[in-house]
């Protein structure tokens, strides 16, 4: 039984008791002010084991039980989040401090772990049963107490053995490996809410590796049953001072699916293995890879004492659904996230597969739902079709053709007003970037018409219809009922989502009135993103573009790359005109370019480097996709924004056999850290 007061969160009151029983429950009572009395506010059940022991970090609850297990609760949720099988024999005690988790058994064995739950220590602490814990600080020491049923009262300074663990485990790329192949296991589809769970358990896995490199954590929770949000903040030495700056990371957890249903992937998506220098599975690359190399360069910082300036991490867990709930949880928290001078984020892929690439440009989006509705129920098309009769799918297919033409111009009115100018530097940039392309694959079409894709793609607008679909059966004579149509806009610089979400609602339901129809019109706004450019000019680009060229060096003619991209199972990516992701990647199967070649990768030493070989700048890029949190972190903390691609073109992200090379990780981390350290001295 504790006593747990001031819980953060809405779920606990400042006064709550929490007990556990030989039922194998725990519950979790609230506690009147005026009398005292108890009322249960929940029962958690997870099986039918006695709860021996009880200790509470955070909004994280631990559980010992009669059968050696740990469980793991989020008492925000009320979830399990983790079941450890911790001891052969009964958990007696629990205790937690400075980010380790203590337990003792029945057997006299005290273990360690981390706040990842991974047993560091074990050892025998006491003839028979440890009967209780107690983790202290003493003249700067850490200091565990223990006690059991030996008249024995031991005292342990683990200060020491744990520094050692942790510094080992922030300095060592196969731990960077072993964190990014648990993480990928966790399967955070935040899109289906069979994983609800495994999304609050990665959330949890990711503030315990947080905690664990010394940062100060919290998980923020989100309206309704969004995931959470993981903060982290690692403070320079000097934390105190309020010259210190702050760089701002975000990234996300959660995943797209990967049911692989038509068994396309080469391997289990959520079993990451490596193959030829490239690692399979989902979310090595969209976003668990690039968030954990930035991870682990701010901890390799920490643990040697270079870190000059504190480093928050903004993790979410809805990205890739609109970033639901996100602008709220940051708005009701931004006095706890503080002051930002920079932000900084790497959620996107290099341009080819050769050269590496910054990114200073993405396009908004404005993503609906339309529906049109009859008063009917579904009809035979036979026996009831008929010219009078207001067909729900004709109507939606007339109003889906006003909005653009037969050359793709979109047709509603003012559209294009607010569209930057193509300027003649800018113009110049794009010749640039493709004669760089074809130079080293010709294959690629002519440079001419592949810079015109890129603008296509990057500065201009587009509007996509990405399906219809109807109440009636597939293949079948029925006149369906409601006829359903999604679409997406994609906007560029100066266009405002909530401009064009009105201007797109407006023709629509002009051009629903022309039709005097009987039916009904239903338009939702499913979610929509700011378009973001940034100043390829600013400190944080220019930090960037020099720790790229500095950690990949020359790239050139001369030089082939060391790990060839190897295919589990893969079928040929078929040419395509120029300009898309996967012509400009061929398939991906030559030689990179750009490789690693640095102590710590492991890749062999077919590298060739001409003696006048010169550095290659990483190409400025602009993209075509859209990241919703990008532009509201810019205007919300007034600080600039700069885009790190960690992944090449072939990546394959939201695809089946979605991978990322080895070395792309590690060098990725490397600039990660040379930003963090530089970035504040300039």
């Amino acid at each position: 039984m504790l006593l747990a007061g001031g819980c953060e969160g809405d779920t606990l009151e400042d006064e709550t008791l929490i007990s556990g029983g030989g039922d194998g429950t725990v519950k979790i009572w609230s506690l009147e002010e005026t009398t005292g009395a108890i009322n249960e506010l929940k029962t958690l059940e997870s099986g039918d084991d006695s709860i021996l022991a009880l200790v509470l970090d955070d909004t994280l609850l631990y559980s010992g039980s009669l059968n050696g297990d740990i469980n793991v609760w989020d008492l925000e949720t009320y979830q399990l989040v983790r079941r450890i099988q911790a001891h052969p024999d009964d958990v007696l005690t629990l205790c937690v401090g400075d980010g380790s988790l203590f337990s003792g058994s029945a057997s006299g064995v005290l273990k360690q772990f981390t706040l990842r739950y991974e047993c560091m220590h074990q050892w025998q602490a006491h003839d028979h049963l440890v009967l209780a814990s107690a983790m202290t600080v003493h003249r700067g020491k850490r200091i565990l107490v223990s006690g059991g049923n030996d008249d024995c009262i031991a005292v342990w300074d683990v200060g020491e053995k744990a520094n050692k663990a942790q510094n080992s485990a922030i300095t060592d790329n196969d731990e960077l490996l072993n964190s990014l192949s648990q993480l990928v296991a966790l399967r955070t589809v935040s899109s289906k809410s069979e994983y609800a769970q495994d999304c609050r358990r990665g959330a949890s896995w990711l503030k315990g590796l947080l905690k664990d490199f010394g940062a100060d954590t919290d998980m923020f929770s989100t309206a309704g049953n969004s995931n959470p949000v993981v903060f982290a903040r690692f403070k320079v030495g000097n934390s105190g001072s309020k010259q210190a700056k702050s760089i701002l990371f975000y990234g996300h957890y959660d995943v797209v699916p990967a049911e692989d249903k038509q068994q396309l992937w080469g391997s289990d998506p959520f079993l990451m293995h490596g193959i030829n220098g490239y690692l399979y599975g989902r979310g090595v690359s969209d976003n668990k890879g690039p968030v954990l190399a930035a991870i682990y360069a701010v901890a390799e910082l920490v643990a040697e004492k270079s870190l000059t300036s504190d480093v928050v991490f903004l993790i979410e867990g809805e990205e890739e659904c609109g970033s639901r709930g996100f602008e709220e949880t940051v708005r009701r928290n931004k006095d706890k996230i503080g002051v930002i001078d920079w932000i900084l984020l790497a959620n996107s892929y290099w341009l080819d597969d050769d050269i590496p690439c910054l990114t200073y440009g993405l396009r908004g989006a404005v993503h609906a739902t339309v529906e049109v509705a009859s008063h009917r129920a579904n009809l035979h098309s036979g026996v009831d079709g008929s010219q009078r009769i207001n067909e729900a799918m004709k109507d939606l297919i007339s109003i889906l053709a006003v909005l653009s033409d037969s050359k793709g111009l979109i047709k509603i009115p003012r559209f294009y007003d607010a569209v930057l100018p193509l300027t003649r530097d800018e113009d110049r940039s794009y010749t640039a970037i493709s004669k760089a392309l074809v130079s080293r694959d010709p294959n690629r079409g002519d440079a001419r018409q592949l810079a015109e894709q890129l603008k296509g793609r990057w500065r201009e607008p587009s509007l996509t219809i990405h399906r219809i679909t109807s109440s009636g059966p597939t293949g079948s004579s029925v006149i369906p009922h409601t006829a359903t149509a999604t679409l997406s806009v994609r906007l560029v610089p100066r266009q405002t989502t909530s401009t064009i979400r009105e201007a797109l609602e407006e023709v629509l339901r002009a051009a629903f009135a022309k039709l005097c129809t009987t039916n009904e019109l239903t338009i939702s706004i499913d979610h929509t993103a700011e378009p973001w450019l940034g100043v390829k000019t600013n400190k944080i680009f220019q930090a960037l573009e020099e720790a790229v060229v500095d950690v990949w060096g020359p790239v050139g003619h001369q030089r082939r790359g060391s790990v060839p991209a190897a295919k589990p199972r893969l079928k040929p990516i078929a040419k395509t005109t120029p300009g898309t992701s996967a012509s400009l990647t061929n398939g991906s199967d030559h030689h990179s370019q750009a490789t690693a070649d640095s102590p710590t990768s492991p890749t062999s030493p077919h590298d060739y480097r001409s003696p006048t070989e010169q550095p290659w700048k990483p190409l400025f890029i602009r993209e075509g996709g859209s990241i919703p949190a990008i532009r509201f972190l810019e205007q919300e903390f007034e600080a600039p924004a700069a885009h790190l691609p960690c992944g090449q073109a072939s990546d394959k992200a939201h695809l089946d056999n979605e991978r990322l090379r080895l070395s792309n990780l590690y060098k990725s981390k490397e600039i990660f850290k040379r930003v963090f350290r530089d970035l504040p001295l300039r």
